[in-house]
Parts: structure tokens; sequence; C-alpha cells
């Protein structure tokens, strides 16, 4: 039992600060929440330790993430120029998800999943594909998010750019990952890691493929992740060679309910939007990356009850991203303010809770144990009026000290309990061999038409 005393517990949605906090933690969950000095009444602690003048919140939710793409910062390969979105994805993503095997996986993995603790993320949502190593690819992100303590939700990129062969594979790896999940869960297990079934985008999963992934999703009883009308290219094929919206397409399979993940969704409709809220699918917003893959501003987000934030692999520090999804927000003339991008945040909490079951991203008795301690000194008074103006112009993820998933203490004080600079020295290694696999790989790879 772990008691957290004298803390300044934070809640995003609604906005709350309380001083004076005591919280003790029993196993997974938060067992009591009480006023300083009485937290020792409810039973004895194994471990205390004084938060006098820090924040305590819910951990981070990243709603959108590659770690497959973690060893691509500054990249030295040999890349074709790409002069729009879709020769971005054959020139440089689709060459890279193909140049990785088990071992430089492994190798990225753990440092994304130490830089998203380091940045107070307890859970992130990713999004996998390596066309060369599909079979026991999420075994292997698995275990890096299990050896670091990370919470995660894992799916298969499914896609027909690889051929049949390459598609039934990946509808093949989501469904034994999950059924894997289950079995656990069977068992009497609450597992850190949980699955979802996973495709690319509709314009690389022709009907049949959504047919089989509709029948895993269901199944399975897992939801379904997936990019959605990214940059423009995506709605035109739909209507080129379907004609009907992405999203009408996803829905003529069963793929949209409320554990659906929509990632992007940039140039949906206002017919699909309607149709994502009837669903209550959650809209994964990746600010960051839409800015630098110049695909393109979602300006209907306000009317997104389920929008989270994610980052499309720019890391997994959320106050980072919250702070550019809001600043490109005002720049476009958006009528949202700091608040309601804290309550985005807050929702990346309520898509893990649809996932795993429980209560997540609350500080109260058993509510999941899902936590990070910032010392962030605030320069005017913090008060739930003003918490999400500290978030977009204050806070960061440099004022994470201490990280806390399902109960264990997985960073302390800046500190990990293991080696990570070991960690990271694999990785830089590992970042030559892929760079070296990507050049000699040649061309362009995908089915772009």
């Amino acid at each position: 039992m772990i008691r957290l005393n004298n803390a300044t517990v934070v809640h995003f949605d609604p906005p709350e600060v309380r001083e004076g906090v005591d919280v003790t933690i029993d196993g997974k969950r938060i067992l009591s929440v009480e006023p300083a000095g009485n937290g020792g009444k409810t039973a004895p602690a194994d471990r205390s330790i004084d938060l006098s003048g820090l924040l305590l919140m819910p951990g981070f939710v990243c709603g959108h993430n590659h770690f497959y793409s973690g060893l691509s910062r500054g990249i030295l390969a040999r890349l074709e120029p790409s002069t729009d979105f879709v020769s971005t994805l054959t020139n440089l993503w689709w060459k890279l998800d193909r140049a990785l095997d088990g071992e430089i996986l492994e190798a990225g993995a753990m440092i994304c999943c130490v830089e998203a603790i380091r940045a107070g993320c307890t859970t992130v949502v990713d999004h996998h594909a390596s066309p060369s190593f599909i079979a026991g690819s999420l075994d292997a992100l698995c275990r890096c998010f299990e050896r670091t303590g990370l919470r995660g939700v894992l799916c298969y990129e499914t896609t027909d750019r690889n051929g049949p062969r390459g598609l039934e594979e990946g509808i093949g790896e989501n469904r034994r990952f999950a059924g894997a999940v289950e079995r656990r869960r069977k068992a009497g297990e609450e597992p850190l890691v949980e699955a979802m079934i996973g495709g690319h985008a509709p314009f690389t999963l022709p009907d049949a493929a959504l047919e089989a992934l509709g029948r895993a999703v269901a199944e399975t009883g897992r939801g379904f992740h997936v990019h959605v009308s990214e940059d423009g290219f995506d709605p035109s094929f739909s209507h080129r060679t379907q004609g009907k919206d992405p999203l009408a397409r996803l829905e003529a399979f069963g793929l949209l309910s409320g554990k659906t993940v929509i990632a992007h969704g940039v140039h949906l409709t206002e017919a699909e939007r309607d149709l994502l809220e009837r669903r209550g699918c959650f809209l994964a917003h990746n600010a960051r990356s839409n800015m630098n893959n110049h695909v393109g501003y979602a300006e209907a987000l306000p009317r997104h009850g389920n929008a989270v934030l994610g980052t499309d692999g720019i890391g997994s520090d959320m106050l980072e991203e919250l702070k550019l999804a809001y600043f490109k927000h005002r720049d476009a003339g958006g009528p949202l303010g700091p608040a309601d991008f804290l309550r985005m945040l807050q929702n990346g909490n309520a898509l893990v809770s649809r996932c795993f079951g429980g209560r997540f991203g609350r500080i109260e008795p058993g509510a999941r144990a899902d936590l990070a301690v910032l010392d962030y000194m605030a320069p005017t008074p913090l008060t739930a009026a003003n918490l999400g103006g500290h978030a977009a112009f204050g806070m960061g993820g440099r004022d994470v000290r201490t990280v806390i998933v399902d109960g264990r203490i997985v960073m302390e004080d800046r500190r990990f309990a293991w080696d990570t600079e070991a960690a990271f020295r694999r990785a830089r290694e590992a970042a030559k061999h892929l760079w070296d696999a990507m050049d000699g790989l040649g061309g362009a790879f995908g089915r772009p038409s």
C-alpha cells in the first residue's frame, strides 16, 4: 500500500484544483482520498511519499501513436523527394515499416515507452505496422510496454498494400493478440496491455478486408482503430472506387462503435461527422502531424464530443501536443479555449476505460491508479478557473517528476529503476541498421492509385 501525502489534486474535466489531500493506493486501485493528515486512519501504508508543493493528476493518454516510427527521428536514410501526402507515405513510411524486424522494433519501442513515461503518459494507444514481421509483432510491442510499466492498447495496421497474404496476416495478428489478451482475462489477470483490431486506412482496405475486420471486431469484442480522411486522397479514392464516403464504408461493415478510434478525420463530410457522433466513436486529433504533413486542419473539431489528443508518432508528450493543438486552433480562428483541450485530454482516459473496463482518469476511491506527479511551480494562482491557461501556457513534460501506472511506481524523481541509458544505446545502433535496411530496399513502396 502506498500513501501520497499532502498532494494538490488536479482533475482535467471538470477542472479541479484541491490542495492538502492524502491519496492511498492499494494494489492497482485508489483506496481513499482524504484531507491531509487523515489518510493514516484508513490503513497503515507500506510506504508514504510526501507530495507537498506538487501536483497529483490522472496520467495522460496518447490516443493515437506509432511506436514503429521511434527510430525515424533525424533519419539519414536515402529518401526520394516527397511532394504530397501519398508520396510521403510511399517514399518514407512504407519503406520504414517494411525494413523493421523484431530486434529493431523492440529497440525502438523501448525508448518510446521510456519517453512516454517521462512525459507523464500512462497509456499509449498504438497503431502498429511491420510488413516483414507481422506474426508476433504485437507480442514484441507488448513486452516493451510490460517491461517499462506503460499501459498500452495495441493493434496491427491491416492493409492490402503488401498483397493478399500481408492483408490476411494482418487480420490474423489482430485476432491472435486479442485472443491472447482475452485468455489472460479469463484466467483472472488484469493485463497491462489490451487489444484493438487495426486497419490502415479505407483506401488500402477493399470491401472484403472490411468485412473480415468487421467479423474480427464482433467476435473479439474489441474496438477498431483506423486512419480516415487524413488527407484529401482518402475520400477522393473512396468516391472514385466505391461511390461513397469512407465512414459510410466502415459503417456498412459494423466498424463504428463507442470503442472505435478514427485517427485524423481532417476531411470528413458533415454527414460523416454526424455519424461519428451518433455512434459515439473517438476522433484522435493529431495537430502536429497534420501540420507536418500539410494535410489541412480539422476545423470542425468543436463538433466532436469524443475528441482525444494523439501524436501520430511524434513522441508522447501530451502537454506539448495540447499546446500545439490549442495554438493551431486559435490560428485557424477556432472558438475553443484551453479548458476544451483539457477535456480532450480527459477523453483519452474515457477511451481507456472503454478498452479496459473500470474507472480511469479520476483520483477517487475505486479508480485505477494511473497517476502523474508534476513539480510545476505556478507563477500565478492555480485554480479550477485557470487550469487550462496554465496547461496551455506553462506546464510541460519537463515538469513530470513521478509516474504511477496500475498502482506501480514506474518512474520516481525522474529516475527509472533500470538502465535506460543502455536502452538508448541499443536504439541508436538499431537505428543505423534500420536506415541501412531502408536504403537496401531501393525505391518507393505501397499501392497508391
